[in-house]
Formats: C-alpha cells, structure tokens, sequence
C-alpha cells in the first residue's frame, strides 16, 4: 500500500517559487553589477534563505568593508584636515564641505527662481506688444546672470559628451582601418604614439587659436568656449578608442574571416556583420576609456577656455580666495568624482546591452 504525502503538492509549489525568485534574483544581478550595486544580491539572497551566513558574508566584503574605508577616510581626513593650513586657512573638513555643497544648492534654487522670473518679464513684455499689435517690438532677451552650480555641472556634461562623440565618429572608423589593414596600422602607429601622451594644455592653445580665426561669431549654433572645450576633450580621448578597436578587429577568429572570404562579403557586410560584432567588448572597452579620459581632460580645458562648467567654477572659486573658496573647490572634487563614475556606469551599461563581456 502506499502512502501519498498530503503536504507534498504544497512543498513542490514552494520550491517552485524559491527556484523562481532565484532565478529573477541571479538575471537582475547583471544589473547590480551594472550599477554598482553588487552588495543587493547578497541581501536578496540571505532574505530569500539561501544559506544566509556565506551571503552575510559577501554582503559584509561588498558592503560593510567599503563602508568601513570610507568611514575611516572621513575620520581621517576630519582628524588631520584642521592641523593643515593653507593661505586661506586650515583645510576645511567633511562637515565644512557638507555645509558648503549645501549651500550651493541652496544657491541654485535661488538662481532658479531669479531666472524664472526674469523670463516671465520678458515674456509679459513681449505679451503686451503683441496685444499692442506692435510684434517688431517683440525681442528674445538672454538671460545674463551667473549659472547656478547645476547649470555649471550640466554644461561640462554637455561638452564631455560632445567632444566624447565627435572622437568616437572619428576614433572607430581609423581602428577598424588599423585592424583590417596592416599598411593602415603602420601609417597610423607612429601618429598615435606621437600625439597620445600630449597633454591638453599643450592642445589648448591650438585649438583655441584655430576655433578664433575659423567661428569668427558667438551667435553660432555653439560658443567659442565650448566648442574649444570639447575640441580639446576630442583630441585627448580618441586615442584610447583606436587602439582598442584596432586590437579588437585584429583578433578576429580567422576562421571568421575565412568564412568571410567563402561567402564572398562585400567590405560593407564584412564589418557590420562580422567585424563590430566580434570586435565590440573591446571597442567598448577602448570607449570607457576615452570617457574617462575626456572627462579628466576637461576640467583643465573649462579653466583656461573659461567654459562654464565644472572646470570654470575651480578657477574662479580659486581666484576668489575666500574663506568658502576651498571648501567649494572639495565640493566640485567629489563632484567630478561622482560623475566620472556615474559616466563609466552608463557605458558599462551599454556595454552589457550590446556585448557579451563579464568585464566589471
């Protein structure tokens, strides 16, 4: 005779559900990863009862040791920062910078409102020649008064990824040239390795002498400042991109390429089907870096082209010298820290829509 469980079904759907939850847990690990934040899966996993101590235990390698280094950085840097001093005073501290970054955002909102004001002027102005039947007295007044930090932070992310894309246009064709071609690698290796280390405030000057006499006016679709930025950031950040592409284009399989020849691919077929496929991890890879790369260049090329990004507010806080000045210098630091990591998720992001690469 033989005895059937009762409980039985019920214990099945319950695995089921576990397997289930796992499952989802381990396909939006990829995402964790994507945005820095590998520590949740641990925390799912250890709340889902899968073996809750070796989870805790990456959890506390994840999370808590990071936090335990910055945590020790801070009291560091608030332990030694008052004994440091400067000729604008003793450096100032974690609760100084705080207070400061509060400030400017308190600041922003300020200006915010300021220029939301100015504009509904402008537009009851223009409004009332309009009811006037006198429209040729309309005008469009800019508004002139300084940039909040936002707009500075938005500014420098506009022209990172200006200069940013104008590189990629030009860097990716040159490397997949490099890796198909040995006569193109030849011809292009000694330019990269003479112009890859030059540094932007060697470029600078170039460029901002070639955009004066070229963008004779400021009423282009772009300022001089900002286009003499993101030049620069381009000239600095391409060369990351080629060679990367290049290395990645020359390590197609070959018996890829046989195939290629086989099927008689035309050149066109042959790199979009078979080449940037094979080729994108590291072409991605070469991008990341370029970002990287861009984004540091740029904060040297917004203080000497006066560009009003992150870059500017630096210089100008620095030739204010005042009592504010350092601590809102350490603000823009984290800052631009912040967003150069915020920068490499975004490409690692879609690097792990486009590849199949496990880089981290």
């Amino acid at each position: 005779m033989t005895t059937v469980d009762p409980n039985f079904s019920d214990s099945a759907a319950r695995e089921a559900r576990r397997a289930r939850l796992f499952t989802r847990i381990n396909a939006a690990d990829k995402w964790f990863q994507v945005l820095g934040l590998s520590w949740v899966t641990p925390a799912l996993k250890a709340a889902a009862g899968d073996n809750p101590r070796a989870q805790m235990k990456d959890l506390w390698r994840l999370l808590g040791v990071p936090l335990l280094a910055i945590a020790g950085f801070l009291l560091l840097w608030g332990t030694l920062a008052p004994q440091v001093q400067t000729s604008l005073g003793a450096v100032p501290g974690p609760a100084a910078v705080w207070e400061e970054a509060v400030n400017l955002h308190a600041d922003a909102g300020a200006k915010a409102a300021k220029r939301e004001k100015f504009e509904a002027m402008v537009a009851k102005r223009n409004q009332k020649f309009i009811d006037a039947g006198q429209p040729e007295k309309v005008k469009d007044i800019a508004y002139t008064g300084a940039p909040s930090y936002y707009e500075q932070i938005w500014t420098s992310i506009k022209t990172v990824f200006f200069g940013f894309f104008v590189g990629t246009v030009v860097a990716i064709p040159l490397g997949i040239m490099a890796g198909l071609s040995p006569t193109a690698n030849a011809a292009l290796n000694p330019l990269i390795q003479i112009f890859k280390p030059v540094s932007p405030l060697a470029w600078l000057p170039i460029v901002t002498m070639i955009v004066s006499a070229v963008y004779v006016t400021n009423d282009g679709l772009f300022a001089k400042s900002f286009l003499i930025s993101a030049i620069t950031v381009t000239l600095c950040s391409i060369w990351p991109t080629i060679i990367n592409t290049a290395l990645g284009v020359a390590s197609i399989d070959k018996d890829l390429v046989n195939v290629s020849k086989v099927l008689k691919m035309n050149t066109y077929t042959k790199i979009t089907k078979l080449v940037l496929p094979s080729a994108l991890p590291l072409i991605f890879t070469g991008l990341r870096l370029s970002l990287g790369v861009g984004w540091m260049v740029l904060i040297a090329a917004e203080m000497l082209a006066q560009n009003p990004g992150l870059g500017k507010f630096v210089w100008d806080e620095f030739q204010n010298g005042s009592s504010q000045s350092l601590a809102k210098i350490m603000v823009a630091v984290f800052t631009i820290g912040i967003i150069g990591f915020l920068l490499d998720r975004v490409m690692f992001a879609l690097q792990s829509l486009f590849t199949f690469s496990n880089q981290r």
